[in-house]
């Protein structure tokens, strides 16, 4: 029996194949939108998955360049001591050390042209790997070193652009003098840190010391790269290393974490597209159930002859799931094949942006994870009208030809297709890494999807409830709403859901540059001036205040260190909230004080007396201690300058980062930090139009000053958002454009129903005119209804995005809003309009002969 079974079901799979083959002979009309929704859907998460891919495999294969070695231990403040140094001489088979700071650099001949950069000092060995490439080419020990009493310096285009000079000309760097030798142009090392403030300007590390910008205190980074001695095991190494010095408190990276900040960038970037081309899916899921549907109406006669000859409800079934999983199987392929082109075309552009070679090649998991995708949604938006096809009976089936009979899934049909959904969210948070941003993300798109649909109803019922209207146009264009057939639901549903992903992304974006340009406060400094040295903070304040314009300087003792242990836990052995995790990734400012900041609000414990003198005591930002659940009286390991020190939370204060003021993470009690090697830091408030003059007096005078313009500094991060704007933007086209194909073949799908309308009218006195103005009343209802409910599942994306992913508040913008509902209503239109041309250009005499 169960041998007749299996060969049973074998005989008729065989079967169903065989027609769904002879099925397709006729063509792919009525599935072309089907086929396009799938291919944009697919390329879309195809193409992004793997770029990710070729940018992760890139880093990969570029550590040792982009890190400048297999290990790299980094310092701040300090130098490494003579005994640090020498160990690891002695216990490596190469070794480089690199020193980075800001410093001001101006023009020798004319010292009013002056730039704010990105300092960096090399020695002979430099770079360990990577090629330091320049314009004219040559060795950099040679490019750099002392020639006629002048040391050479390496210098971006932009230092040429902004002071006017060419290679050759002198600059001045703190005390000392430089000849340019050379324009770089890769830098291999340089990948690592992707916001700066200045242009690169490189020296040897004598010509940084004869600089006298390198000054006790200062905020100096010094970078040691090595390689490992052949046969040595990195993590032995590294247990050697912290035995022989325990307290070093040098930040130790290799090849497993060659470029944190960007590999996180990049995934996250990966994760919000993934979703954004995922959702175009789902807007395309849409036009897949409409083209399914289109389809089994066009053979209702062939299915109704079909089971009248005595074919099985399951055969009928099985012919057209086999046919709709092979053009579905060929529209994926279509997305695969430009979602594997995609890093061939983007990794070059990428390589220039991001400093280093992106590999290029065919990635397999990228792929498969866009097939899944793509099979899973074409099943769950194929087995509803499948199932409908499956249950009615042939009687009915002729009756459709006249009036559409309509039949739900069987319980087995609709718990698949529960299941498949269930599945399709599965593998976007598996999938994707996204974790609760992903199911958030599925979450509020499936929400979107039933309220799109819950819209459409509740518009049709309305329209349908209305009293009578006296306008013939308009009678039409409201009847139309809920007519049998009627795209209302096809058409909000698609068209609203991609443009709630581009008014969540068009609010998200301006939230953040109005944050960035628009709300700085109007008590926010103009200047921040950074490694002041204390012997010179008196004199700098008094130069400061005297100045014409300036309306306020604040200052405060500052050096770095990072935690190292909350209590008694080391941050690798804690589960620290996204949110927060930047306090733990590498070295945080601190600062002492006998009194609270201005303007401090304690939400837990007090502040120490003025004449504190006991256990080192510290404040701590209310978020972190929130996050962490600390309060006063826990411990923490804060490592300054190699040293380890024992900390007690005395209090939680909120901080306000947006006012643009000088704020810690961290604030100290006095006693513990002032012996140690420190600097000053100090904002300017002024009047705008003497901002210029008074850097000039600043870096004439105190030349190992630095001056942080605010204004330039929120500027690049201006253009960071706006670089990222502008990629989640095309992707998030890509859901609009998946709507509009919808929209396109929601209009083709009623095209018969609206000749037959046109010529019925026409005959009944109606003109052109009258039948278009109709048409058009019907799609302004329809754009201007998707376009409201858009704004408002946008509005509350943007919102949930920014409010409880970035922490930043929330405005609503009404411009984007408006522009939405006039893009939503033209778009309507245009598409609408096109797509019933042919209807109002039809003759009445053929039709009506035919008929």
């Amino acid at each position: 029996m169960t041998a007749n079974g299996t060969s049973n079901r074998a005989s008729s799979l065989a079967l169903a194949a065989r027609m769904a083959r002879r099925e397709m002979r006729g063509g792919l009309k009525g599935f072309r939108i089907f086929l396009a929704c799938l291919f944009l859907g697919v390329a879309a998460i195809a193409g992004v998955q793997s770029l990710s891919e070729a940018l992760m495999t890139g880093l990969e294969r570029n550590g040792r360049s982009l890190m400048g070695g297999e290990v790299e231990l980094r310092l701040i403040h300090r130098a490494a001591t003579e005994e640090e140094a020498d160990w690891l001489r002695e216990n490596s088979a190469r070794f480089s050390h690199a020193t980075e700071m800001r410093a001001m650099v101006r023009n020798a001949e004319n010292p009013d042209q002056r730039r704010l950069t990105e300092l960096k000092g090399v020695d002979s060995a430099y770079p360990l790997y990577g090629e330091l490439q320049t314009e004219p080419a040559g060795a950099p020990e040679r490019l750099l070193a002392a020639e006629d009493g002048l040391q050479g310096a390496l210098v971006d285009q932009g230092v040429l652009d902004r002071l006017e000079l060419e290679t050759g000309d002198e600059i001045a760097l703190g005390e000392g003098r430089f000849q340019i030798r050379g324009v770089i142009t890769r830098e291999p090392d340089r990948t690592t840190r992707a916001f700066t403030l200045g242009p690169r300007v490189m020296v040897s590390q004598e010509g940084l010391e004869e600089s006298g910008l390198a000054q006790p205190g200062s905020l100096i980074y010094h970078h040691y790269r090595l390689d490992l001695p052949e046969g040595e095991n990195l993590d032995s190494w590294k247990a050697r290393l912290n035995a022989q010095f325990p307290d070093a408190g040098w930040r130790i990276s290799d090849l497993r974490n060659a470029a944190p900040g960007l590999d996180r960038f990049v995934n996250q970037i990966t994760i919000f597209m993934t979703l954004v081309g995922l959702t175009s899916l789902l807007v395309g899921g849409v036009g897949i159930a409409n083209a399914v549907r289109s389809f089994l109406q066009s053979r209702r006669s062939t299915i109704a002859t079909m089971k009248c000859l005595g074919a099985p409800a399951r055969l009928v079934f099985t012919t057209y799931l086999l046919q709709i999983l092979t053009l579905a199987l060929a529209g994926i392929a279509g997305g695969l094949l430009i979602g594997a082109m995609t890093p061939l075309v983007f990794g070059p552009l990428l390589a220039e942006r991001l400093n280093y070679p992106i590999a290029v090649g065919l990635y397999p998991y990228p792929l498969l994870l866009a097939t899944v995708f793509g099979v899973l949604t074409t099943l769950v938006f194929s087995l509803w009208p499948l199932s409908q096809a499956q249950q009615i009976p042939a009687a009915a089936l002729f009756r459709g030809l006249v009036s559409q009979a309509r039949a739900r899934p069987s319980p087995r049909v609709a718990l698949t297709i529960l299941l498949l959904g269930a599945g399709l969210v599965a593998v976007a948070v598996v999938g994707t890494d996204g974790g609760r941003v992903a199911l958030g993300f599925v979450g509020g798109a499936i929400a979107a999807l039933l309220a799109f649909r819950i819209t459409a109803a509740g518009l049709a019922y309305a329209a349908r409830k209305l009293p009578r209207i006296r306008r013939p146009g308009l009678r039409l264009a409201v009847a139309n709403l809920y007519r049998p057939g009627a795209a209302t639901g096809s058409v909000i549903t698609s068209l609203g859901l991609g443009l709630t992903v581009l008014v969540a992304i068009a609010l998200i974006e301006g939230n953040l540059k109005r944050q960035v340009l628009e709300d700085m406060p109007e008590e926010a400094p103009g200047f921040y001036f950074i490694d002041i040295q204390p012997d010179q903070i008196d004199s700098f304040v008094q130069d400061v205040r005297n100045f014409e314009g300036v309306e306020e300087v604040n200052h405060v003792p500052m050096l770095r260190g990072r935690i190292a242990e909350v209590n008694g836990l080391s941050p690798e052995e804690m589960e620290i909230p996204e949110d927060i995790r930047w306090v733990f990734r590498g070295d945080r400012g601190l600062t002492w004080s006998a009194e609270p900041p201005e303007n401090t609000r304690l939400t837990e414990g007090d502040w120490w007396p003025a004449d504190y003198d006991g256990t080192p005591l510290v404040s701590l930002d209310n978020e972190v201690g929130q996050a962490l659940d600390l309060g006063p009286g826990d411990e923490m390991t804060i490592n300054v300058l190699g040293r380890n020190i024992e900390v007690e939370i005395a209090n939680l204060r909120e901080v306000d980062w947006s006012d643009l003021t000088i704020n810690f993470v961290m604030v100290f009690s006095p006693g513990m930090l002032e012996a140690a090697p420190q600097s000053q830091i100090a904002t300017v408030r002024l009047d705008p139009d003497q901002e210029l003059a008074l850097e000039r007096m600043v870096t004439d005078r105190y030349p190992n000053v630095s001056p942080i313009r605010v204004k330039e500094a929120l500027g690049s991060v201006a253009e960071i958002l706006r670089n990222a704007a502008a990629a989640v933007t095309a992707t998030g086209s890509v859901t609009l454009l998946a709507g509009l194909l919808v929209l396109a073949g929601a209009v083709a799908a009623g095209q018969h129903r609206r000749i037959y309308d046109s010529v019925v009218l026409k005959v009944l006195g109606a003109t052109r005119r009258d039948v278009a103005r109709a048409y058009l009343m019907e799609f302004s209802l329809l754009g201007v209804s998707a376009a409201l409910v858009a704004v408002v599942f946008g509005t509350l994306g943007a919102w949930a995005v920014l409010v409880f992913v970035m922490k930043a508040e929330f405005h609503f913008l009404p411009l984007q809003a408006v522009v939405t509902v006039l893009a939503a209503v033209a778009v309507t239109l245009i598409f609408g309009f096109a797509g019933t041309w042919r209807a109002l250009s039809q003759k009445a005499g053929p039709l009506l002969r035919n008929d």
